[in-house]
């Protein structure tokens, strides 16, 4: 199999914030805010996973499997979305593995970015389908106060100037 290498990001493109691990209810409404504007002073267009609210959070802090993993197959087949980030880690990102549409996913090739739990997601999807994931900063490491400056440089080089 071939390695996949998605576009860079250019200002006015669209990323979508997915939960397959933990879901956004996690995080604080200021932490929210905050990753928001730094993606939309990059020019980036922020839209959310339909199963990506406050009330899809069960007493594991997640939604049901086929609800993230949903997510995750609109994503990449939305021609609009060209980077997909996750809200934040957790533990148990492996269970969309089996739900996922992988020859969609290679035949729309695009940017997903996380860590931690995420970890697993992201090498499923490259041992599936060959596309390079990003490990990098989740939508709520956009929404630190401080000590994210770095961060957000290097980001910006990776993944708006990005070569193969």
């Amino acid at each position: 199999m071939s390695k996949i290498i998605p576009a860079p990001l250019k200002s006015g493109d669209e990323v979508r914030i997915i939960a397959p691990s933990t879901g956004i209810k996690i995080i604080g409404s200021d932490t929210r805010d905050i990753a928001k504007q730094r993606f939309e002073a990059m020019g980036l267009k922020v839209t959310f996973g339909k199963n990506t609210t406050d009330d899809n959070f069960d007493m594991l802090g997640s939604s049901e499997v086929h609800k993230r993993a949903e997510d995750i197959n609109d994503a990449f087949a939305d021609s609009n979305v060209k980077a997909i980030f996750t809200i934040i880690g957790g533990f148990n990102s492996n269970q969309v593995l089996p739900f996922l549409d992988y020859e969609m996913i290679k035949s729309n090739p695009k940017i997903i970015c996380g860590f931690s739990d995420i970890t697993a997601l992201l090498n499923g999807i490259y041992a599936k389908t060959g596309l390079a994931t990003f490990l990098g900063p989740h939508y709520s490491s956009f929404g630190m106060k401080f000590g994210f400056e770095y961060s957000l440089e290097t980001f910006k080089k990776i993944l708006f100037e990005q070569t193969t």
